[in-house]
């Protein structure tokens, strides 16, 4: 991503940041900058421990608890990898992950067929789907070279 496509996102955040009635702060927007410019999907804690450099005195709660503000009010997606740490991704489009289960790579991935499935109708507890996000887990070809 571009300085110039950064420079549009964080306007964006900042405009729904106001919507919401969210305190602006040089923290929160410092931790959204870093979100934007990764294509990793970082946790929490690697978002701390890139933020902290800027800002010594924040902790990792504050980073934690502004993250999950950012995916409440739609600037951020928590993707749920089970078994592992919460992570991160600051494109709220329409995608799909594809996961690397040695290195903890997340890579997103359009399908149109994903996009295009039906919601089950045996869905227990008679749940209304609101999003369908597909995970893929595998080995990423980094992680398959090395291992030969």
């Amino acid at each position: 991503m571009d300085d110039q496509d950064i420079t549009v996102r964080i306007a964006q955040f900042l405009e729904t940041c106001r919507r919401h009635q969210l305190k602006i702060t040089p923290q929160r927007v410092a931790i959204y900058r870093e979100l934007v410019q990764s294509d990793m999907h970082p946790s929490a804690d690697a978002l701390y421990q890139t933020v902290r450099k800027e800002f010594p005195n924040i902790s990792f709660d504050t980073v934690n608890r502004t993250l999950l503000t950012f995916a409440n009010i739609g600037v951020a997606n928590v993707v749920e990898i089970f078994g592992g740490a919460k992570r991160f991704d600051p494109n709220t489009t329409d995608h799909h992950h594809v996961h690397c289960i040695q290195c903890g790579k997340i890579m997103d991935f359009h399908h149109r067929h994903f996009d295009d499935l039906d919601d089950p109708e045996d869905v227990p507890g008679n749940f209304r789907i609101l999003d369908k996000r597909i995970v893929l887990k595998g080995i990423c070809n980094e992680c398959s070279n090395n291992s030969r």
